[in-house]
């Protein structure tokens, strides 16, 4: 009998660290693409109240001690961490969490790693604040969870490459600094 493993997107490609730059996997958190039915958006919103979290406006992330919720394009978001009980109903619920690859990149020169491979501007880029945007010629979505680190997410058949990506421009800026 076939013997199946659960590994995760990133195992044996993560952690890696150059200089004081740091890039690691996020494990193990749900997540849901919610997109609100028609006539549901201001329903939607109360039932995210209930998990501290609300609709996010384009471009924005909203974030609770165990959950957080982020703008992914027109009418849909993720829901990170939650259980989406009480979204029946008013959104078209997918699980994801299988689909994705999550990684924290941090240390200071992280904006800097981002510049290489990202074309948005991420020096003033704030918790609270996400963006869909390229990764090299992958699609990611990025956060901030704090100042100076960046939560991204690559869809999990890119992790390989994206880490090799962001490993590349962590060794570019961490040789640079060191002159």
């Amino acid at each position: 009998m076939i013997r199946l493993i659960e590994k995760t997107p990133c195992e044996a490609l993560l952690p890696v660290t150059c200089g004081a730059l740091t890039l690691r996997e996020i494990v193990g958190d749900r997540v849901t693409s919610v997109a609100p039915l028609k006539g549901q958006g201001a329903k939607l919103a109360t039932a995210l109240k209930k998990l501290g979290l609300g609709w996010p406006a384009p471009n924005t992330a909203i974030a609770s001690a165990t959950a957080a919720i982020l703008w992914t394009g027109r009418d849909q978001a993720f829901l990170i961490g939650a259980d989406p009980e009480g979204l029946d109903g008013l959104a078209a619920l997918t699980d994801q969490s299988d689909g994705w690859a999550r990684m924290r990149l941090e240390g200071p020169g992280a904006a800097d790693v981002l510049a290489r491979l990202v074309p948005l501007d991420l020096r003033g880029f704030a918790p609270g604040q996400a963006a869909r945007s390229q990764l090299g010629h992958m699609m990611a979505i990025l956060t901030a969870p704090e100042k100076g680190s960046f939560d991204i997410m690559v869809f999990r058949s890119m992790a390989e490459t994206a880490v090799h990506e962001i490993h590349h421009a962590m060794k570019a800026v961490s040789a640079r600094a060191a002159l």
